[in-house]
């Protein structure tokens, strides 16, 4: 038997432009489906772009979830409803030093969801053994983040990764798309990710809504969730989201190089050689 091949769909830049270079047959594999793991708490920019993607492809797109959703999980986590959480990346602050909790929402509302649909599309109960090489699993890792590429756990699942066999790079799929005709996809990541940067929150406040949901959880998170007692935080400085400082070096109304005077030579882009 032919094994199930299933794309792992974000709706961010990697996943949507190898699900699209599969709809032009670029990617010559028989997708059977895309999955798309829902947290809940995904911009208001992804699930439009989702929307999207389900009128272009040729495959059906599943939409899954674990339980209620990561946003619900960290509310239920802080009113004491539940006394477990699979935390996100929170920042701790205890005596003036801040620090990291370890990252186990990925599991629960990524990667497990995903493979309870993989199950179900294979016709396989719960508990019940699935023979090995079932499912060909696409992933839209590019060749920039070729660290994040790992064997599948489960010997039924062989994880595939088409964009680094094809030397893709990030910026190789905006080209693509661009050079397609689709619009640029969005950034994947939860709205309160702890691990975007200054310049990825600056991002996310461009869109109220998004914002203010960051700032809501993370004020929520702020005397800890199930399991912790450390005050906790979004951004990487043990700062409330509200009050920390996003401006650029620009915005503070320092000079560049390009206009500091000596910037009528064009940049060449070797500054980091």
């Amino acid at each position: 038997m032919k094994p199930l091949h299933v794309l792992s769909l974000g709706a961010g830049v990697q996943s949507s432009c190898m699900a699209l270079m599969a709809k032009h047959g670029e990617i010559d594999l028989p997708i059977d489906a895309c999955i798309f793991a829902d947290t809940g708490g995904e911009p208001s920019s992804v699930y439009s772009y989702l929307d999207f993607l389900e009128k272009e492809l040729p495959f059906p797109v599943h939409k899954v979830m674990h339980k209620e959703g990561l946003t619900k999980a960290v509310e239920d986590a802080t009113d004491g409803t539940a006394n477990r959480l699979s935390n996100p990346p929170f920042y701790t602050l205890k005596d003036g030093e801040v620090g990291l909790l370890g990252r186990r929402c990925t599991s629960d509302f990524k990667i497990n969801p995903i493979k309870r649909k993989i199950r179900d599309l294979l016709g396989y109960k719960k508990g019940q053994r699935i023979p090995d090489d079932s499912c060909v699993q696409l992933i839209g890792i590019s060749l920039d983040e070729i660290q994040r590429m790992k064997i599948s756990q489960d010997n039924w699942v062989e994880n595939i990764y088409p964009l680094v066999d094809l030397r893709m790079r990030r910026g190789d799929c905006l080209e693509w798309m661009k050079g397609n005709g689709y619009p640029e996809p969005p950034r994947s990541a939860c709205v309160y990710c702890p691990y975007h940067s200054d310049h990825e929150w600056r991002t996310v406040k461009q869109d109220q809504a998004g914002w203010d949901e960051a700032v809501r959880i993370d004020k929520l998170i702020r005397n800890g969730t199930a399991g912790t007692t450390s005050k906790l935080f979004l951004h990487s400085s043990g700062t409330p989201l509200d009050e920390v400082d996003l401006s650029t070096d620009v915005d503070r109304g320092q000079l560049t190089f390009l206009n500091s005077g000596v910037g009528s030579l064009e940049c060449e882009g070797m500054c980091g050689v």
